[in-house]
């Protein structure tokens, strides 16, 4: 059984807590014994100890982010960024890559300065939601930091008032983090005073999942990399150099984290979006990297960035859905973009760091407001609901109601988003990257790797594995083709890997891409005429780095072929994201050329109906009155029913899955009440053993017998269990019983072909079933992925019952079958009651049950004068 929730977030908020009093520990100890001569901690070990404990809190940070604890969420992956960015620079500077207290100092101040800004912030929000062990943290360590920044500015201020914060965080984080830890352990036996949880209304995780409150920690990052810009253009820092590196590609690393999680909150927009920015934060890294190898400023060319702000500048009109400050607060990117595009040298200019000083006064504001909203019941207005408001107004456009259902996918159950919408996007930023011109000095003088690799690779292949568990198979393998294919083909061609000579051994793996491509478009043909499209394109690019391997490339082929691509992919992202937006007008797709019958959910061809409504239940339940077979939800998996009273039905339902004889049908009833017409022809002890057990996920292997006959099988009982026993159960399911209510009695097989997989979806019914399903009652994934408990009964009325499969009920909890302490008395006045008709007869029978532990063997004896007569026989401890 798994733990109740509230234990477990009370552990992952215990190892948060003592995860922040041991690195506050650690920086304690080396800002105390921090003398003239050096540190009393070697730089290189204490940046891997503070990388350690920022996985640590990462870990909490993330474990936490699904439940709606806005305030813990930012704190602990804030403080992490804060120690993995700092703990990477002092790797630098303990390798001699950061070199001297000059140079710690410009490493050290851009982060610091961001981080004592943003958990200030934080600490305000908790003051004002009581949250006192977090405020108090965030103020500490924020105190920390602004003490670190005068430090290395002047050295006689010291390390001791950083320590001292540092201390009472080690000291209230170590106490409340026990006591936390011993009410889990005890299992709240014991707890230390002053340590207990203010208890909030909880949130379902569909309410949660709204909330998304891994965004804070997405602007900080974006707070932390413009005030790496923010602080060369103000002259806070000397120069921009690679040890500054760590905290743009420490905020690219959690930003990509943010995505992932994003997507797990079903929140597509800004997923998107920190997939984005990530994108930036890679390259900003990547450039101030470059400067180590190449004497001069790299230059950027102006398709790409030109590109990106349109990509931002779409989804900002989109994402004023959620609020019409987030579409603001994108449109600073956009200008950031267009900045980069105007000045060949980047980020290295004042236009564009002029910018980032203003994307880092508007994430702080952001920071503010967003967590304040998440975390109070009061509202500071952002223009939420106001775009909507105004488009509800307008006949031409319908949005579309953003539910689970919106996000289901076609196939299977997964707790992600559809990331389709990034994955075309990134097609887009990497063809337009690569139709930049190399000049004669090489590659590496013009900004295109990272926006080929990153946006092109990486993020590429974070879609296709979001695809992937979605069950989008072909999808999920032409993002992750294409993800590699970019990679290997930017570091080749514009890493600096290719050199000036061609072979034939770049033209052979580009080749095999070809081939695999291949079968990506001849599995599109299946999909949709963008798909199509979008693979055919690809394999034209294919074809120009083939010619170029080899030497061969026409002039202007490879720009073409690019642009080409580049503009079919963006018309799938921009039909991606409208038709994820608005139910109607719908960007076309176009259907696919080749169809297969059951492929696309079946709606137009059998009902598709949902659950949460009556009348679709009552619509299902006219289906199967009037002789149909249709799928529907359980308390496990979906399952093709028909009604008892049809034998025609039933023999169709039996008949639609390949090998059938293999798997007989299993009869469902509501309640036990539906077995009254045949309770004089089932063993007591059953009987009883059926009231203690349902309704449950447990189904019971019984005796064949007389008593099928009442539920108007007639010769379609052949098709219901073996020759011998049968499979009876009552569901644990709310829709499943009350739609039995209306039907009554009903045949059931699981709803796949033998051998396949269950299923977990309304969609895969009619995708596996086809025309063999009348209808469908949709109710999204399963709750459970796995089957039954199967309970062999067939031998019950010796006391004895036995397991044929353990599923989703545990064995532990199946009710015993046996007396209890009024063994006795239950069994004699039991048999009293029994009707058994007029006959006249003698009756003997030896029986072995449980009782008390002991196993006792008794006579039921019945007279000529149907006399009922219980006899103990002998007790003993063994069968």
């Amino acid at each position: 059984m798994t733990e109740p929730r509230v234990e477990i977030e009370s552990l992952h908020f215990s190892v948060g807590i003592l995860g922040i009093s041991a690195g506050s520990l650690l920086l304690l100890v080396n800002g105390y014994s921090h003398t003239q001569t050096g540190p009393f901690i070697p730089s290189t070990a204490l940046g891997i100890l503070l990388l350690i404990v920022a996985a640590l809190l990462a870990y909490a940070g993330v474990r936490r982010s699904l439940n709606h604890a806005p305030l813990f969420v930012s704190v602990f992956l804030t403080i992490s960024a804060l120690w993995c960015g700092s703990g990477l620079v002092h790797i630098l500077a303990g390798q001699g890559v950061v070199v001297g207290q000059a140079g710690l100092r410009d490493a050290l101040v851009p982060g610091l300065v961001a981080f004592t800004l943003a958990l200030l912030i934080i600490g305000v929000v908790g003051v004002m939601q009581r949250e006192v062990v977090l405020s108090v943290i965030s103020f500490a360590v924020c105190l920390a930091c602004a003490h670190e920044i005068a430090g290395l500015y002047d050295r006689s201020f010291g390390q001791g008032a950083t320590a001292a914060n540092y201390l009472l965080v080690c000291l209230l984080g170590a106490y409340f983090g026990t006591g936390r830890m011993l009410k889990y352990i005890t299992k709240s036996k014991l707890q230390l005073p002053g340590t207990g949880l203010v208890k909030k209304d909880k949130l379902t995780a569909s309410q949660a999942q709204d909330k998304n409150d891994i965004v804070i920690t997405g602007l900080v990052m974006n707070l932390l990399s413009a005030s790496v810009f923010a602080c060369s253009l103000l002259g806070v820092v000397s120069t921009l150099f690679q040890g500054q590196v760590p905290w743009l590609w420490t905020a690219g690393v959690y930003q990509i984290g943010v995505c992932i999680l994003s997507y797990r909150c079903l929140d597509t927009l800004s997923a998107t979006f920190y997939g984005f920015t990530s994108v930036l934060k890679f390259a900003e890294g990547y450039t101030l990297l470059l400067t180590v190898w190449r004497p001069t400023e790299p230059y950027f060319p102006v398709p790409f960035p030109a590109v990106f702000s349109i990509l931002f500048f779409v989804l900002a009109l989109f994402i004023t859905q959620k609020s019409l400050a987030d579409g603001l607060y994108l449109l600073f990117y956009v200008a950031y973009c267009i900045a980069i595009a105007a000045q060949p040298q980047g980020f290295f200019q004042g236009g564009t760091q002029g910018v980032q000083a203003a994307i880092f006064i508007v994430s702080a504001i952001m920071v503010l407001v967003s967590l304040h909203n998440m975390a109070s019941p009061w509202r500071i207005p952002t223009g939420e609901g106001l775009v909507k408001a105004l488009v509800s107004r307008t006949s031409a456009l319908n949005l579309r109601e953003q539910d689970k259902d919106l996000h289901a996918p076609y196939l299977g159950y997964s707790k992600y988003a559809d990331a389709e919408v990034l994955g075309h996007a990134c097609s887009v930023l990497a063809a337009f990257a690569i139709t930049a011109t190399v000049g004669p000095s090489g590659p590496l003088d013009i900004v295109i790797l990272p926006w080929a690799v990153v946006a092109g690779g990486a993020l590429q292949l974070l879609s296709g594995s979001v695809a992937f568990a979605r069950g989008k198979t072909l999808e999920s393998t032409a993002f992750i083709l294409y993800g590699i294919m970019w990679v290997v083909w930017g570091l080749t061609r514009y890493g600096g890997l290719y050199g000036a000579t061609r072979g034939f051994n770049v033209a052979v793996g580009i080749i095999c891409f070809m081939l695999f491509n291949c079968f990506v478009m001849v599995g599109t043909l299946f999909l949709s005429k963008a798909w199509f499209a979008y693979a055919l394109t690809f394999e034209l690019i294919l074809i120009s780095f083939l010619l170029d391997a080899v030497n061969a490339l026409p002039f202007g082929y490879d720009i073409g072929v690019t642009i080409i691509f580049g503009l079919v992919s963006f018309y799938c992202f921009l039909a991606n994201l409208f038709n994820s937006s608005f139910q109607s007008p719908q960007l076309p797709v176009g259907e696919p050329f080749i169809k297969l019958s059951g492929y696309g959910g079946g709606s137009g061809k059998c009902p598709h109906v949902p659950a949460r409504k009556a009348t679709s239940v009552q619509k299902i339940a006219d289906i199967l009155k009037n002789g149909g077979t249709c799928g529907i939800p359980t308390d496990t998996v979906y399952v093709l029913v028909a009604a008892c009273n049809r034998p025609d039905a039933v023999e169709k339902a039996y008949k639609a899955k390949v090998h059938a004889q293999d798997r007989p049908m299993s009869l469902w009833i509501s309640s036990i009440k539906q077995l009254e017409p045949a309770r004089h022809l089932i063993n007591p002890l059953l009987w009883d053993f059926m009231e203690a057990a349902w309704p449950s996920s447990i189904s019971m292997v019984i005796l064949r017998g007389k008593w099928l006959e009442c539920f108007g099988l007639k010769d379609s009982a052949k098709y219901i269990g073996t020759p011998q026993s049968i499979a009876i159960r009552n569901p644990n399911c709310t829709v499943t019983t009350h739609l039995i209510d209306l039907v009554g009695p009903i045949a059931v097989t699981s709803a796949n072909p033998t051998g396949e997989a269950d299923t977990t979806h309304h969609n895969q019914v009619y995708a596996k079933l086809g025309d063999k399903v009348d209808g469908v009652l949709c109710d999204g994934p399963s709750p459970e992925n796995i089957a039954s408990t199967v309970v062999d009964c067939t031998k019950i009325e010796s006391g004895n019952i036995g397991f044929f499969r353990v599923g989703i009920f545990p064995k532990s909890q199946v009710p015993p079958c046996h007396l209890g302490q009024c063994g006795l008395q239950w069994w004699f006045q039991t048999i009293l009651i029994l009707e058994l008709g007029f006959a006249v007869y003698c009756y003997t029978k030896t029986v072995k049950y449980n009782c008390n532990g002991y196993i006792t063997t008794a006579k039921i004896t019945q007279n000529s004068y149907n006399c009922w007569y219980f006899t103990v026989v002998g007790t003993s401890t063994h069968w």
